[in-house]
């Protein structure tokens, strides 16, 4: 379902209200479950009355639109390339989540022409006061060209998994990143958690080593066990959280929601400058 016109128009009433939160959800090695985690979570938020957009950034392999149901007319790439109009852009699910579909190269938003450029910045700053949480859903691995969603974000939550190489890689992704700039607030999460492991255990050493060893603070946000209904929601291309909500890792997905929001509540609103900073890195 398209995004009206008139229901753009309602948003931009909220221009001098609403400042969206700018999170980008990162993994160091694919296969981790970071898509669905973006789906199901901010699909929680949007049940909890956040308005809320994915713009999926994870490019030649997104997904977001298969997770949802839906198949893409375009993509963020249509914007600068074939001059389509935002409201156009976006898609809207069943239950309220908003989204907007990865293109097939990345490379278009950093080889642009001064009016491409403008056109584009014009666009997420309509973006930023339509909406309370931007999700990026970034490729697996950290490239010059998705680092700077990465770094520009107010927030990052980093997925990972229990295997030793996927512990490894996470790390090496938060190294990645707070490498330039160390100011980030990083969360960091365990999917596809079993009973042979202590998960809070696992996160709480991960938080450790790199407290040690890159003398940044990540914040563990919690685990999500693994479950034969996030597969079968994946088959069905809808989220499992709203398929099966009394499954295990849907019950987690509400919880990780609760703790979030409970946490975003003490935290003073502030003026973000995502767009800003976006700037500074494309034109650095």
């Amino acid at each position: 379902m398209k995004v009206d016109q008139a229901q753009g128009l309602r948003q931009k009433l909220n221009h001098s209200v609403r400042q969206a939160k700018t999170i980008a959800v990162v993994s160091g090695k694919g296969g981790v479950g970071k898509s669905n985690f973006v789906v199901n979570f901010s699909l929680q938020l949007t049940k909890r009355n956040k308005k809320v957009l994915i713009l999926d950034l994870d490019i030649g392999m997104g997904n977001i639109d298969i997770l949802i149901g839906n198949r893409s007319t375009y993509s963020i790439v249509d914007l600068l390339k074939n001059d389509i109009s935002l409201n156009r852009l976006i898609e809207e699910d069943s239950n309220g989540l908003h989204y907007i579909a990865g293109g097939s190269s990345l490379n278009h938003l950093f080889k642009l022409t001064d009016l491409q450029r403008n056109r584009f910045y014009e666009a997420f700053e309509t973006l930023v006061h339509q909406y309370d949480y931007i999700f990026f859903d970034m490729g697996a691995g950290a490239t010059e060209e998705s680092l700077f969603f990465t770094l520009s974000a107010d927030e990052c939550i980093v997925i990972t998994t229990p295997e030793p190489t996927s512990i490894t890689d996470a790390y090496g992704m938060v190294k990645h990143i707070v490498s330039r700039n160390d100011q980030l607030p990083i969360y960091a999460i365990l999917n596809r958690w079993n009973k042979k492991s202590d998960g809070i255990a696992l996160l709480k050493k991960f938080q450790n080593v790199i407290q040690q060893f890159l003398s940044v603070e990540v914040k563990t946000l919690g685990v999500i066990p693994d479950d034969a209904f996030v597969v079968k929601g994946v088959t069905a291309q809808q989220p499992y959280s709203e398929l099966y909500p009394k499954a295990k890792a849907s019950k987690a997905i509400t919880q990780l929601a609760e703790v979030y929001l409970k946490e975003r509540n003490m935290i003073d609103s502030v003026n973000t400058s995502f767009l800003g900073r976006l700037k500074n890195w494309m034109e650095g």
